[in-house]
């Protein structure tokens, strides 16, 4: 584990502006969007929405994690994946969701997930995490990774490679018929073989018109996550790993989740769409 101090607040820039002609979605402007009342199974036009939806969130997070090195400010990186989702006609979905005032989330080292973009300088040896989500012809697509800055000692790589192991092991354990807490078994039981933990309080979620729908998916084994998965339903999965506890503290700012212990943590997740056999991954670059 590097020895690198624990992260703080920076500063924030102002509000990016988007086109006036870029759709946004209803809770823009609100203190908290509406409740969602739609089906989790959606229609064919619906996920073909959200395959183009998925598609640029995905494309907005590469060109956001090119430019991860030393010495650039998480702000930098909202900059570019805002301006890559306006420019593809797309609404940053987390800007303005509930108050949050970026783009996208930069979640570094110890912080677990929802970490706001601003003047904090990344360094040699953090790991970033960059979470990403388009909104548009009225469907979101949610995607995030773990990214590498620099030289990153060997435990926080091998979290990072075991993350993204975990999410690809629960997303192949999608199948009709079976309960939603298979996802979570398969996580937390790959997860154990390491010592990490898993965090709990922050789930994966369905997602469609809405950007979370109510449907929740747990990421460590369940036993009350009995929804059965069926075709045609839309959710995420996001595995949120640590290199020690799972519980966490929250920053001032509402948002900021970091691990108890301050360890580090890493995160992957896909947008998925259920098919007749088992998962299409919904948010490939």
């Amino acid at each position: 584990m590097s020895g690198q101090s624990l992260l703080v607040p920076g500063e924030l820039s102002p509000t990016r502006s988007v086109p006036g002609n870029i759709r946004r979605p209803e809770y823009v402007g609100k203190p908290m969007p509406a409740p969602y009342t739609g089906p989790e199974v959606q229609t064919a036009e619906t996920i073909e929405l959200m395959r183009i939806a998925g598609r640029i969130a995905a494309r907005a997070m590469e060109e956001a994690a090119k430019l991860i090195a030393p010495g650039v400010t998480t702000d930098e990186l909202d900059r570019v994946a805002h301006e890559y989702m306006c420019d593809h006609g797309a609404y940053p979905s987390t800007l303005g969701y509930r108050g949050f005032p970026k783009s996208l989330c930069s979640s570094v080292n110890e912080v677990i997930c929802h970490g706001i973009p601003d003047s904090t300088v990344l360094n040699d040896g953090d790991i970033v995490n960059l979470d990403v989500t388009a909104y548009i012809g009225g469907v979101h697509g949610d995607n995030n990774a773990t990214y590498l800055c620099g030289d990153v000692d060997e435990e926080s790589k091998l979290l990072v490679e075991r993350t993204r192991e975990s999410l690809n092991r629960a997303i192949k354990a999608v199948k009709p018929g079976r309960q939603i807490n298979i996802i979570g078994r398969v996580i937390e039981s790959y997860a154990k073989r390491f010592g990490y933990g898993v965090v709990r309080d922050f789930t994966g979620h369905g997602i469609s018109t809405a950007f979370h729908s109510g449907l929740i998916v747990p990421h460590y084994d369940a036993p009350h996550a009995t929804t059965v998965i069926k075709p045609g339903m839309t959710f995420t999965i996001e595995p949120m790993l640590t290199l020690g506890t799972h519980e966490y503290d929250m920053w001032e700012d509402g948002w900021t989740v970091v691990t108890r212990d301050r360890r580090r943590t890493a995160q992957f997740e896909h947008t998925l769409v259920v098919t007749e056999t088992g998962a299409e991954i919904l948010t490939l670059p």
